[in-house]
């Protein structure tokens, strides 16, 4: 893309950067911003670099937060015994957004895949074996990604907790075999919260 402007140039290069975006709608976006005020401009890279440096993630169950605990974490009303256990944040924003579980999340990071080189070490299994300890859940609800990966996943947390006395749960497969839970539409998510199924239904 050969510009008139090298500024306009290198901001459209670190717009295309983001997941999504194309260099034509970085191009609009680099000239949506050269339309407002310097102060509107400023607000906006200052509100980026605040996020970026002063972000963190929850000491507890590892989703995003402003301070080392996060407010669901902190919520009285929520059923601090049943923990939801996750791939990433994304799947925490896409089941809070149904309105249908009222505990907790345990946000893994990721999930096993040895043909991608990410083994249980690389992942947050060791504190949620931990949290369950310390904090005597009850159950604990494997809302993952349909996949092989997933399946694995699943299988060697409830492998490592080793309790009989806990519930374990999956959500119902409403969600197809194969997909990703992030890009469930909300009903369909919803469903399979409310109608969470044994481990046991199809883990084997």
């Amino acid at each position: 893309m050969n510009l008139s402007s090298s500024l306009l140039e290198s901001a459209v290069k670190e717009f295309s950067k983001l997941p999504g975006i194309g260099k034509k709608t970085a191009l609009r976006l680099v000239l949506h911003l050269l339309k407002q005020s310097e102060e509107e401009v400023t607000g906006f890279s200052d509100t980026i670099e605040r996020m970026r440096k002063e972000i963190k993630f929850c000491k507890t169950c590892f989703n995003i937060s402003d301070s080392d605990t996060c407010t669901i974490c902190l919520h009285p009303s929520r059923k601090k015994e049943v923990i939801c256990v996750v791939e990433n944040i994304r799947d925490v924003i896409a089941i809070e957004s149904t309105e249908q579980f009222n505990g907790v999340y345990h946000v893994l990071g990721g999930i096993i895949s040895p043909l991608d080189g990410i083994g249980p070490d690389q992942l947050t299994i060791d504190s949620l074996v931990d949290r369950v300890k310390k904090e005597k859940s009850k159950e604990i609800v494997f809302a993952l990604s349909p996949t092989i990966q997933g399946d694995t996943t699943i299988y060697y947390i409830r492998k490592k907790l080793n309790d009989p006395g806990l519930k374990y749960t999956a959500i119902a497969r409403g969600i197809a075999f194969g997909g990703e839970l992030e890009f469930a539409d909300e009903m369909t998510l919803a469903r399979s919260i409310r109608n969470r199924l044994p481990v046991d239904s199809y883990i084997q």
